[in-house]
């Protein structure tokens, strides 16, 4: 019995080490399946059955659906990039001269000046004076950039990997329910479904609602010619998912628009970004009115938590998880307190008028 315990705990450990590297593409693989599971039902039945081919045509479309946007958000941070360069290279980079008054603030001032002053005029002399502190910065840049392109592909292949779990839909949810009555015979099937059905709702309203405002948003920025729309559109997205709402975003767009462009251009832009807008503002009680329960702060936490640990993939992986926890907990403390409520709810009978009292009861 020891030894087999040895070897279950040894392998149990090696495969822990082997997949942990792809933890979070596995988990957000099985989001992506969980979701798109009553979706492949309906496919399914509609080609006559064929669950691989329709695991195939989601996979496929979802793959569209991801590279372009990814790709058009990711140019928007190359090209500005691209422009300073080009600027530093044609001489057309100008840096104006600082106002007299910068003299005047208290403690940094002259050196402000200074430096300001000397940018003005030459701007490689003045940038090789702080290029030892612009060193760690362009490292922490790149490393950033770095991680959102590993964070990027990773993204792509859990939608790739989702596509395999289609394909196995039926066979590994009838595994996945003989493994939770093994856990729990009394309950396991109960949170399995409970955790199905906080993935569905997570997934479908905070996610996909964040993701519609993101591409209603993008699109309409995109076709105003709005400068950084990319990452307006990048930042719309995540305000989304950590509920803070794109207000922060369709303000400032907005006003651009009446200061910039034509009336007729001004007035289709502020009529997209105040959809964006009122979709967060109409749709969202409606979502968490209708089956998500989960408090806002748990998702802001997985949402904050899960970029940190995974970067691109943790903003999504992130909420999901710490919401299957709380409704798992939740579900769990409730049904641990449920025999002591009802203990305490029914009284004791009362002793009938000509019954004799019990041992127990001093008579005076």
């Amino acid at each position: 019995m020891s030894i087999r315990l040895v070897v279950i705990g040894f392998l149990a450990y090696w495969t822990f080490v082997i997949i942990a590297p792809f933890g979070a593409m596995i988990v957000w693989s099985v989001v992506l399946a969980v979701a798109l599971y009553p979706l492949l039902d309906r496919l399914a039945a509609w080609l006559g059955g064929r669950q691989t081919i329709a695991a195939i045509l989601i996979t496929i479309v979802a793959l569209a659906l991801v590279i372009g946007p990814m790709t058009w958000m990711g140019l928007g941070f190359v090209d500005p990039v691209k422009s300073v360069i080009a600027g530093f290279e044609n001489g057309d980079f100008v840096i104006p001269p600082p106002p007299v008054s910068v003299k005047d603030w208290p403690l940094i001032g002259a050196q402000i000046y200074s430096f300001w002053e000397l940018a003005s005029t030459n701007l490689r002399s003045a940038l090789t004076q702080i290029l030892p502190q612009l060193k760690p910065v362009g490292e922490y840049l790149l490393g950033m950039a770095r991680n959102a392109g590993v964070g990027t592909l990773k993204f792509l292949l859990s939608v790739i990997l989702s596509g395999f779990l289609l394909a196995y839909a039926t066979q590994l949810l009838i595994g996945m329910r003989a493994l939770a009555r093994r856990i729990d015979p009394a309950n396991g099937e109960n949170y399995l479904n409970l955790a199905g059905a906080t993935i569905n709702a997570v997934s479908r309203g905070v996610m996909g609602l964040s993701i519609m405002q993101a591409i209603v948003g993008g699109a309409g920025m995109f076709l105003a010619d709005v400068p950084g729309a990319n990452v307006l559109t990048i930042a719309i997205l995540v305000l989304g998912i950590v509920q803070i709402g794109p207000l922060l975003i369709v303000a400032p767009v907005v006003f651009w628009a009446w200061t910039t462009l034509s009336t007729p251009a001004a007035l289709g832009l502020t009529i997209c970004m105040l959809t964006v807008n009122y979709m967060d503002n109409v749709l969202k009680p409606f979502i968490f009115a209708h089956g998500l329960s989960t408090p806002i702060p748990v998702i802001f936490i997985g949402v904050i938590g899960g970029i940190m640990a995974h970067g691109v993939v943790g903003l999504f992986v992130g909420p999901v998880v710490l919401a299957v926890v709380w409704e798992l907990g939740s579900a769990w403390i409730a049904e641990e307190l449920a025999p002591t409520a009802e203990g305490a709810a029914v009284p004791e009978a009362a002793p009938e008028p000509n019954s004799v009292a019990p041992p127990e009861l001093k008579m005076s």
